[in-house]
């Protein structure tokens, strides 16, 4: 996951606990009719700041808030199919690089975008719930791959159906061409930050 940067020092701060996590967005009311908490504050800046242009973080405030969001309303799905959101990235990385479920520490570090120590710790904690395992790297004598287990293999499956279901909840709010449009503006305005995997 891509490090975000923060609003919060522009005012733009993460959902309180009134907004409660995992809350199924309310498709009934139409957003043309109504504003956002970002509104708010745009409005804000507007009467303190009218000499800055703070349209931008009309967007990044968006964007951080609805992560927040959608962060705890994963978790919340993912937490009856056994897994947390770490644990699930990680297994979920294995099995969709197909057959034999195998990769080194290195390719998941840059998949997931964590750090060395964060991978060590984290395999360490699958492997002991038989989720994962160490084994030789074919091609590297001195080398590790990681592996996905069986049980690792069936629990992330499961999880995989129930997180697929949990995301077309989390944008259900939005029609099937206005999906489109958005993958298609985030796609380009990610490519900026990182290559598209080769």
């Amino acid at each position: 996951m891509a490090t975000r940067g923060n609003p919060k020092a522009h005012g733009a701060t993460a959902p309180t606990d009134e907004a409660g996590g995992g809350a199924s967005p309310q498709a009934s009311q139409p957003a043309e009719a109504q504003g956002d908490r970002v509104d708010r504050i745009l409005a804000q800046w507007a009467r303190e700041r009218p000499d800055l242009d703070a349209a931008p973080m009309g967007i990044i405030g968006r964007v951080w808030r609805l992560a927040r969001h959608t962060d705890r309303a994963v978790e919340a799905a993912l937490a009856p199919a056994g897994l947390n959101s770490w644990e699930f990235d990680v297994l979920a990385t294995l099995r969709r690089s197909g057959p034999p479920y195998a990769l080194s520490p290195g390719a998941l570090i840059d998949s997931l975008m964590i750090t060395s120590g964060t991978m060590t710790n984290r395999l360490d904690h699958l492997e002991r719930a038989g989720l994962v395992r160490r084994c030789p790297n074919p091609d590297d004598r001195r080398g590790l791959l990681i592996e996905l287990t069986q049980p690792g293999r069936d629990r992330v499956d499961h999880a995989l159906e129930v997180h697929v279901a949990n995301e077309h909840r989390l944008l259900e709010r939005l029609t099937a061409a206005e999906r489109k449009q958005l993958a298609g503006l985030l796609r380009r305005w990610l490519q900026g930050f990182e290559p598209a995997d080769e």
